[in-house]
């Protein structure tokens, strides 16, 4: 399973299986990160600090922008520092 849901405020993605093969999901890099990386990309100076991406499959083949959620993972998005912590269902 991938899931990815929200309260409005924070955001949660999970990847997990049983079988530990469970479908890609990925992450966006700090955008402030990004904006060093790609100074040229004026979308990036656009956006919040805070913004972040989270899809099963990257978008685009730009080197650094994406990183895929380990599997068995889930990662927390809200305002400040991310999270990201082992999955393990009771």
């Amino acid at each position: 399973m991938t899931i990815g849901t929200t309260d409005g405020d924070s955001v949660w993605a999970f990847r997990y299986s049983s079988e530990g093969k469970s479908r890609t999901l990925y992450y966006s890099t700090d955008v402030s990160a990004l904006r060093e990386l790609y100074p040229e990309r004026e979308r990036l100076r656009e956006v919040s600090d805070e913004t972040r991406v989270i899809v099963s499959e990257p978008l685009g083949d730009l080197p650094g922008v994406w990183n895929e959620v380990p599997e068995s993972s889930y990662g927390v998005v809200r305002e400040g520092e991310d999270e990201l912590h082992p999955f393990r269902p009771r």
